[in-house]
């Protein structure tokens, strides 16, 4: 079921969701569009495992990092930048070449990164959170620099997550989780110093039934917005107006990510564990990578860390 209302665009009649990879994910997470390589990378947070889908050939590669992985971009470079347990690394999936940067978090042994984006100048901003036990108010954000120098910004988040930028680069997006929060903000984005202005609530998903979880933009500025245990996906509009609802064949989708070769297919990554007991036969591809196919909406490129 599709409901839409205000959209800027016609859907088309034959939208489809089809689950490509089977991967009953842990929490399978961290979905970004590589143009070069036309390939989707995405994560299992807590197996440490870096995926690549190719949809060409509809096969997906799996590598085994070691420590949980929450978020990553690619490199101009080469290879990946990850936002991972111990903190920011280079790796090369082709060679196994790691190289740490820094942990900013080693007096949070309980933390761990979670989601991130990367800015049109290339730097690359990941959140943490606490893992596991009570919620506590302990994330904060982070900016890499393209020199690796690490910058700490908003503070006292439970789960980070949403971050994204407006095509033009000039307003970030960002939310918690948590359901006694569940908000996504916005801010001024300075693109010279990539400094963030000052937040104010973009959207209050309490008008929804599922809680912020992963953000991306279309090429129209229209915030998508994977509602975490509410089994669907949001469309906003710039001025915080939600145009559409898709439902979605999972509880829980975590991250949405416009990819393929012509921006055009919606790519969502969903949780596999801790579902609602007696909702798994409903929900038998939970954990899966998901696409969506025939939307009449395009996505923009993503762009790659310059470090």
């Amino acid at each position: 079921m599709l409901i839409a209302s205000s959209a800027r665009k016609p859907l088309a009649n034959n939208m489809k969701i089809e689950c490509v990879v089977h991967s009953k994910s842990k929490v399978g997470e961290g979905a970004v569009w590589d143009t070069r390589e036309n390939v989707l990378w995405w994560v299992d947070i807590p197996a440490g495992l870096i995926h690549r889908f190719n949809p060409d050939t509809n096969s997906n590669t799996t590598i085994d990092f070691g420590e949980p992985v929450g978020c990553l971009a690619v490199r101009k470079q080469g290879g990946l930048v990850l936002a991972a347990k111990s903190g920011f690394w280079l790796f090369d999936p082709a060679t196994n070449t790691r190289k740490h940067i820094h942990d900013p978090e080693a007096d949070l042994p309980n933390n761990r990164f979670n989601d991130g984006t990367t800015d049109l100048q290339g730097r690359f901003w990941a959140g943490t959170m606490k893992d596991g036990g009570d919620a506590e108010a302990l994330g904060r954000f982070y900016r890499l620099d393209p020199d690796h120098t690490v910058t700490p910004w908003v503070d006292k988040i439970y789960t980070t997550n949403g971050l994204t930028l407006s095509p033009d680069g000039r307003t970030l997006y960002y939310s918690d989780s948590n359901p006694a929060v569940r908000t996504i903000w916005s801010c001024d984005y300075d693109t010279t110093t990539g400094t963030p202005g000052e937040s104010s609530v973009f959207f209050d998903t309490r008008s929804v039934a599922g809680r912020p979880d992963g953000g991306t933009v279309d090429a129209d500025g229209c915030y998508w917005m994977a509602g975490v245990s509410g089994w669907q996906l949001y469309r906003i509009n710039p001025q915080g107006e939600l145009l559409m609802t898709i439902d979605m064949p999972v509880e829980k989708p975590t991250k949405p990510m416009f990819g393929g070769r012509n921006l055009d297919i919606l790519f969502v990554t969903s949780i596999g564990a801790g579902l609602t007991t007696g909702s798994e036969d409903r929900q038998p591809h939970a954990g899966g990578l998901f696409a969506i196919t025939d939307l009449a909406i395009k996505g923009i490129p993503q762009p790659m860390y310059a470090g």
